[in-house]
C-alpha cells in the first residue's frame, strides 16, 4: 500500500509539472513579445472600390500586470499614395496554448498568428483575420514612437470619411459616411 501511495504522488507531481508547463510558455512567449515591433503585415485597404497596400505597420505588445499572457497596445499601419497617411487602432492581444490573439477596437476584428518564429529581435510566422486569408509576415523590435501623436482610426485627411470626427458627407456630396477597411492578406487582381 505505501508502496501504490509513494507511485500515486509521484504521478500527481508529474502531471502538475506538465499543467503549470503550459502556463509558464504562454508567460514566456508574452514576455518576449512585450514590446514594440515594425515590419510588413502585408495589410491593404479598399476604399470606394480602390486598393492601398500599406507599406509598414508597427504594433506595441504592453503586458497586463495581473494576467502576464495578456494585455493592450496599439497598432499603426502606414501608407503611401492613399488618401489617407495611416490608420491607428487600439489592440488587446492574449497568449493561449502558443496562440496569439490580436483584437482591434477601431475596425472591430480579430487576428490569429500561430506558426511563428519569436526571438527578442526578430517575430515571423502567419496572421490570419477572422475572415480567412492567412499571410506570413516578418517584423523587427524597435523603439516605439509617441502614441499621443495619433488620431485613432483612419486618420481625418480632410475629414471626409471618419465618422467618429466628421461631420461632412463624402466626396460624392452624399451623407452616406463610408471608411476604408482593413484586410490582412493577398490584395485583389485588379487587372481582370
Amino acid at each position: 500500500m505505501k508502496k501504490f501511495t509513494s507511485l500515486t504522488a509521484i504521478f500527481m507531481m508529474a502531471m502538475m509539472a506538465f499543467t503549470f508547463t503550459s502556463c509558464t510558455d504562454d508567460d514566456d512567449i508574452a514576455d518576449t513579445l512585450w514590446g514594440v515591433w515594425e515590419g510588413d503585415m502585408h495589410v491593404w485597404s479598399e476604399w470606394n472600390g480602390q486598393y492601398y497596400e500599406a507599406h509598414e505597420s508597427v504594433i506595441q505588445f504592453d503586458r497586463d500586470p495581473d494576467y502576464y499572457a495578456t494585455g493592450t497596445g496599439y497598432w499603426v499601419d502606414y501608407y503611401s499614395g492613399a488618401p489617407w497617411d495611416y490608420f491607428a487602432s487600439h489592440i488587446t492581444w492574449s497568449v493561449e496554448n502558443g496562440n496569439i490573439r490580436i483584437y482591434s477596437y477601431e475596425d472591430d476584428t480579430n487576428y490569429y498568428i500561430f506558426d511563428y518564429s519569436l526571438s527578442n529581435n526578430y517575430f515571423t510566422g502567419t496572421i490570419e483575420s477572422e475572415w480567412g486569408d492567412p499571410m506570413n509576415f516578418r517584423l523587427v523590435k524597435t523603439v516605439a514612437p509617441n502614441w499621443n501623436d495619433f488620431e485613432w482610426g483612419w486618420d481625418s485627411w480632410d475629414d471626409y470619411y471618419d465618422p467618429w470626427y466628421s461631420s461632412k458627407g463624402t466626396r460624392n456630396g452624399d451623407n452616406e459616411k463610408t471608411r476604408p477597411t482593413r484586410h490582412i492578406g493577398a490584395k485583389p487582381d485588379t487587372n481582370k
